[in-house]
Parts: C-alpha cells; structure tokens; sequence
C-alpha cells in the first residue's frame, strides 16, 4: 500500500517520501480500517512518538499521522462494538504506525462512528482539535457559563473550535492571532479580537487562557489570569505560572464519547471546522511541506 514515512528526524518535514508499505494486520481487539483522509498537525515532528517507539528503539520509516476518518475492514480478534463496512473516525496510538497510509491498523476503543452526513475529509479534521478543544475546556479547564476565555490562535483549526465551543457553553470569548486573523476568529465567533502583532496583551484578563502557542505569549498569559482561573497548555509546561490560579498542560486522548459529543455538533451546524489546504496522498508530500504559512487543518485525501 502507498503510504507517507518519516526518515530524517533532523530534516522533519523535509524528510518524509511516499512509500510502498505492507498492508497492517488486526492484533486482538484492533480493527483494520481503510483510510479516505487523514488530517496532520505539523507539531507531529517536534513528538518522541514519531521517531521511537515506547522502548526506546529507532521507528525507521514511520508512518506519520494520527487522526482520519475511514471505513473498516477487518477485525481483530476480541473486537467488539465496531462492524465490518462501518464508517469510523479517530485517533491512532502515538507510537504506532499512522493514518497517512491506505489503510490503518488501530484500537477498536480509539474510534467513533462516523455519520453518513459527514464528509469523510470533514471526520478527519475533526479527532485531535476537537478533542484538544473539548478537554482544555471542560476536562482541565472547567469552563462554566459566565466566564471570560482568551483563545490564542483563534482562527486556527484549534482555536476556532475551542471559541465555538466556549461559545456554545456561556463564555465570553477574546480571540487572539495576527492581525489578518481577525476576521476569520471574529466569524468563529469571538466577541472580540486582540492582534498580538500590535495590540498589548495585558490590558484584558480571563478566567481561562487557553494556549496552543508558548514561548513568551504564554509567560505573559500566565500574568493575566484572574484569581481562580486557569492557564491551559497543549504546548508544554507553562514556565510562568499564576500567582492566583492554576496553569495545566496536557496530551491530547481518545475518548470516543466526547468524539460523539462533537461530529453531531458538526451534524448539526453547530459546529464548524477550519479546514485549510487539501491534497491527494499522491501530493501529500509538498503539502506537509509548505513554503508559506498555512492556515486551517491540512486534510490528505487518500481516496476519492
């Protein structure tokens, strides 16, 4: 099967290529799943799981990628709650081979059912900036209705999902970005909007900042927490805590319940997501390395 591998750790996205791969195999309780399309974050690089495997060893010609939406296969035997035929989406384990490949061998408890009204390229978008932005709010955030929430990066494929969603849920909602951001975080809906390119970060406060960036941005976060609130990172450990609050950082999980939570969203019109740039897995290569910024998700359609 074609699939997409990492080689060169050093050269990151510069060192992937198209490959020919054997077809996986279901192991007890694991389900075979035919790809239509994969997403990928580009953090993907910066993880140990891509390069080696949970002992430690070398995980030579890698297939990338984690989240994707598909049909399955084949059964592993022990598996349960999944059929043959069945339309699925999900997120793969870290350190097994992923979802930029034909076909994909995962845990038959990482996976939700997919609606017929949802777009195989729309499931795929959806695993991992669904699931980030639901567990930041309500699992590690505990978001109430009434609270104030500064989402950086707002118009990107998290940050958006994490506005609509605090939205949804009762909270007033700053959205942060560079300056051309502005409208797209505004349309997510944002009740407002600060360019950190020009505008002065600690002249607004929140009850939860909500972290997809780092580095000085989140230093200056942890300043403007109000007393209570709660700093959440996806980027690491926040090495500026607040004086009067809580700052937590967290991995990304499979829960196939919250999966459920947010596709009927989807469903529904509730819930829109940020999809960017779209290739065949034949183009995927050049896509996974672009020469400019790129905004929304980047979704590869394995299958028409």
């Amino acid at each position: 099967m074609k699939a997409i591998v990492a080689t060169d750790q050093g050269a990151e996205a510069a060192g992937i290529k198209l490959a020919e791969r054997p077809e996986p195999t279901p192991a007890i309780n694991d389900v075979v799943v035919e790809v239509h399309a994969s997403g990928f974050v580009p953090a993907e690089w910066e993880w140990p799981s891509t390069w080696v495997d949970r002992s430690g060893h070398d995980r030579a010609q890698a297939i990338i990628g984690h989240e994707f939406a598909g049909v399955v296969t084949s059964l592993g035997y022990g598996t349960t709650g999944l059929s043959l035929g069945q339309r699925v989406f999900g997120i793969t384990d870290w350190h097994r081979d992923g979802t930029l490949a034909e076909y994909a061998a995962v845990e038959a408890r990482n996976l939700a059912p997919l609606p017929g009204a949802v777009d195989f390229t729309v499931g795929a978008s959806l695993p991992i900036s669904g699931l980030t932005a639901w567990q930041g709010l309500f699992q590690h955030g505990r978001l109430q209705a009434g609270q104030s929430v500064l989402a950086h990066g707002a118009a990107g494929a998290v940050g958006s999902v994490v506005t609509q969603l605090a939205r949804e849920f009762g909270a007033y909602v700053i959205g942060t970005g560079r300056e051309p951001d502005r409208q797209a975080a505004l349309d997510f809906g944002a009740n407002e909007f600060l360019a950190l390119d020009h505008e002065d970060l600690e002249d607004i406060g929140g009850d939860l900042v909500f972290d997809v960036i780092g580095g000085d941005i989140q230093r200056r976060s942890a300043s403007i927490i109000r007393p209570g609130g709660t700093l959440v990172s996806v980027v690491g450990p926040a090495e500026t805590r607040p004086v009067d609050g809580l700052a937590v950082d967290f991995v990304v999980e499979s829960v196939p319940s919250q999966l459920v939570e947010i596709v009927d969203r989807v469903r529904d019109g509730r819930l829109r997501t940020h999809i960017g740039t779209v290739a065949t897995l034949d183009d995927a290569v050049p896509a996974l390395n672009p020469t400019e910024r790129r905004k929304g998700k980047t979704v590869i359609r394995v299958r028409p």
